[in-house]
């Protein structure tokens, strides 16, 4: 891969086995913003297996959606265009002929992706939006899975590419589950890595297996509809992966957001599934909206911006869009730190990387109703494309958002996520959500005021203290939210003129 940066929009085809799909970045970086998105399910791989060649139709469609995607390049506006085919094109014997007919449409020579390198990319792209992923990434294509060991922030080792793809299943077994079956044990028998991190996590990366998220969150009525860090439990995953194995055609069709070009792979789908599940006695499965593209725009980052904090990155980037003045992003972590020292309510560096977070995003609902301003600031948060942060942690910083606009409370819109946080997570983010409710009142949510002011606490009272020139500005409202912050962490109010 080429490792010069794009300043520009950059684009990426992935020549799936299943799908051809068209992604564009605003540009590449630590925290990718997605501008278009588009997809096509082809089928290139589906008579793989039993001709050697890749499918007439799928050709045809594929050829047709490549067309179309090159056209949207001058019109998008791509600075940056790579196309990477994967498995069934390096596999098919028909294989170079379709790269020939494929370049010939787009002008440029195509990526011909090893299987080795898919995997690499594959784990790259769930570490680049899941930096702390232990365990193993699987990564299931239409015609192939590859497996690959992560953590501590690495890729553990070279992984393996295994031909275990729905369609190239389908294409043997004829419709037998109890073949798919056989074909499926037989292939991870001698796969080693499964036994090596038994009883880790597994990462999950596909359109199968993201279906199959979508339909265990409908189940529970899951209220933040985001894939990327849903974590399902093992025996969650197993139960219903047997229960998909089960349904028909028809029955599958049923269900609410399932593609209906996806209804014919996700028995098989379900099935490797629930066989990687029990073969590495894995603890749960965590969905990765992260793969492959992102793997190949990671790759593509030079070594400062690939050490950014995806999180950080995400949260300005949205507060960069949305908040009166970003600069309060610089200014709030410092102003309320001393709430947090080890002698008043403490942290660890995860926290305080929330605690930075939060502060970033303190006011991206500013521009709605007041009435509104804490639903709509907890939403953001919520569904937000953020890498970089599990679903408790997201509930935490829209939590502290909704201290942040209404004070005390119970936001109703979490419901029965509730649980989700600890007492003493409800706890910090009522805290940060008052001291930042404070420190917009008390500087008129302007930047540059706030860093010449400071708390000073000790045991007894948490003083405000603010140089003359702003002593006017004290009045009964910034007195009022010192008060409440205050009673949350069981001290006296105070404030006092000075330097």
């Amino acid at each position: 891969m080429n490792h010069s940066k794009s300043e520009g929009r950059f684009g990426i085809v992935d020549l799936g086995s299943n799908s051809v799909r068209l992604v564009v970045y605003a540009r590449a970086a630590r925290s990718p913003v997605l501008v278009f998105n588009e997809k096509v399910l082809c089928g290139l791989g589906r008579t793989l297996a039993s001709t050697g060649r890749l499918d007439p139709k799928g050709i045809e469609r594929a050829l047709a959606a490549l067309q179309r995607f090159v056209a949207l390049r001058s019109q998008i506006g791509i600075d940056t265009l790579i196309i990477a085919a994967t498995a069934a094109v390096r596999d098919a014997e028909d294989g170079p002929e379709f790269l020939q007919k494929a370049e010939k449409i787009c002008g440029f020579r195509i990526t011909l992706v090893s299987g080795a390198e898919e995997a690499r990319l594959s784990a790259q792209g769930v570490l680049s939006g899941i930096p702390d992923a232990d365990g193993v990434v699987g990564d299931l294509g239409g015609a192939s899975l590859e497996l690959v060991g992560v953590g501590g922030g690495k890729i553990l080792n070279e992984g393996v590419t295994l031909p275990l793809g729905p369609l190239r299943i389908m294409d043997v077994a004829k419709g037998s589950l109890s073949e798919a079956e056989a074909i499926i044990d037989k292939a991870f028998k001698s796969v080693g890595l499964l036994k090596e991190f038994q009883g880790k996590r597994l990462y999950v990366v596909g359109g199968v297996w993201r279906n199959l998220a979508r339909i265990h969150m409908a189940q529970r009525h899951y209220p933040i509809h985001v894939l990327h860090e849903y974590v399902i439990p093992a025996n969650d995953a197993s139960d219903l992966a047997k229960v998909i194995e089960r349904l028909g055609p028809k029955s599958l069709a049923q269900i609410p957001d399932i593609s209906e070009r996806r209804v014919d792979t996700l028995p098989v789908g379900a099935l490797i599934l629930d066989k990687l599940i029990s073969t590495m006695k894995a603890k749960d499965v965590v969905i990765s909206a992260y793969g492959l593209r992102e793997g190949i725009l990671f790759d593509r980052l030079n070594k400062r911006e690939q050490a950014k904090d995806p999180l950080i990155e995400g949260a300005r980037d949205l507060a960069n869009r949305l908040a009166r003045f970003p600069e309060h992003g610089n200014e709030l972590p410092g102003w309320t730190a001393p709430l947090f020292a080890p002698d008043v309510i403490g942290e660890t560096p995860a926290e305080a990387r929330l605690r930075q977070a939060a502060c970033i995003l303190a006011d991206i609902g500013w521009y709605v109703h007041p009435d509104y301003r804490a639903h709509q600031s907890m939403t953001q948060i919520l569904l937000a494309p953020f890498a970089g942060v599990d679903h408790p942690s997201r509930l935490m910083l829209a939590r502290t958002l909704y201290h942040r606009h209404e004070g005390r409370g119970e936001p109703e819109l979490i419901g029965d996520l509730a649980g989700l946080l600890s007492d003493n997570e409800n706890y910090r983010a009522l805290v940060l959500g008052l001291a930042l409710r404070l420190a917009f009142t008390l500087c008129a949510a302007t930047p540059g005021m706030l860093p010449r002011t400071r708390f000073e606490i000790d045991k007894s009272t948490i003083t405000l203290v603010v140089p003359p020139r702003y002593e006017s500005l004290l009045g009964e409202m910034v007195n009022k939210r010192l008060s409440a912050l205050a009673r949350a962490i069981n001290r006296k109010p105070a404030t006092r003129i000075g330097r």
